[in-house]
């Protein structure tokens, strides 16, 4: 996920300051693992307070997320030059969970934007800091 002050993926949504997710769903994920990890990025205290220091979290701030399903993100580099995207979920067990995670992550209280599914998408985004953290459930 990446601190943002401006991101929009087009086809999609677009949002103001908040976070851009990046959603990597593997054969291995469940629903608990969508709701454990819309928590954590809802609480992350990744903002900045009065004093600079990372305090606030998404929620405290009113922040948006734009969620953008990302399979590659599970790619497999170890062997060769071509990555290999075996670990990733299929299409039809992906598509729910990672509409499972925006409505987690909605009903905490973030506003949620997406890009869609299975699309061949342009994101655009402006890193704020630059604050990117890798979560993984």
């Amino acid at each position: 996920m990446q601190r943002v002050s401006h991101a929009r993926s087009t086809p999609g949504g677009e949002i103001g300051a908040g976070v851009v997710v990046l959603l990597g769903v593997a054969e291995t994920d469940g629903e608990q693992d969508a709701e454990h990890l819309a928590g954590k990025v809802a609480r992350l205290r990744i903002f900045e307070d009065e004093s600079g220091k990372f305090d606030p979290s998404l929620v405290d701030t009113g922040g948006a997320a734009l969620v953008v399903s990302q399979f590659t993100l599970i790619a497999d580099t170890a062997k060769g030059n071509r990555p290999s995207f075996s670990a990733a979920a299929r299409p039809d067990v992906a598509e729910p969970l990672y509409q499972h995670f925006c409505s987690a992550l909605g009903e905490l209280g973030v506003h949620v934007e997406t890009g869609v599914f299975g699309a061949r998408m342009d994101v655009e985004l402006v890193n704020d800091g630059p604050v990117t953290i890798v979560l993984d459930t």
